[in-house]
């Protein structure tokens, strides 16, 4: 039986790194976990999605949709929750 590397199965399934397709996987990737870390530290000072909203002024809604696809959100909204939440932000850019 042969074996592959994760990086191997991860080229053959999602696509080679810098191509369209892996670019975009690896995005989303990355938006849920922000929406996922959104949610954890929300439960962890225990605040519902209703008091998280009002601190930022968004609707409860907006909140539920935010910690489940942090996607279609502005770096403005995510940047208020964080603030909202006392979390420490660091921001990393690579050219």
């Amino acid at each position: 039986m042969k074996t592959f590397t994760l990086e191997e199965v991860q080229d053959k399934l999602i696509g080679k790194v810098g191509t369209p397709r892996r670019d975009m996987f690896e995005y989303n990737l990355q938006m849920e976990l922000i929406g996922m870390a959104i949610k954890q530290t929300r439960l962890e000072r225990r605040m519902t999605q209703e008091e998280l909203g009002k601190l930022i002024g968004v609707q409860k809604a907006q909140i539920s949709r935010i910690e489940n696809n942090a996607s279609n959100v502005t770096m403005d909204t995510l940047l208020r929750v964080f603030t909202a939440l006392k979390a420490k932000v660091k921001l990393h850019v690579e050219l």
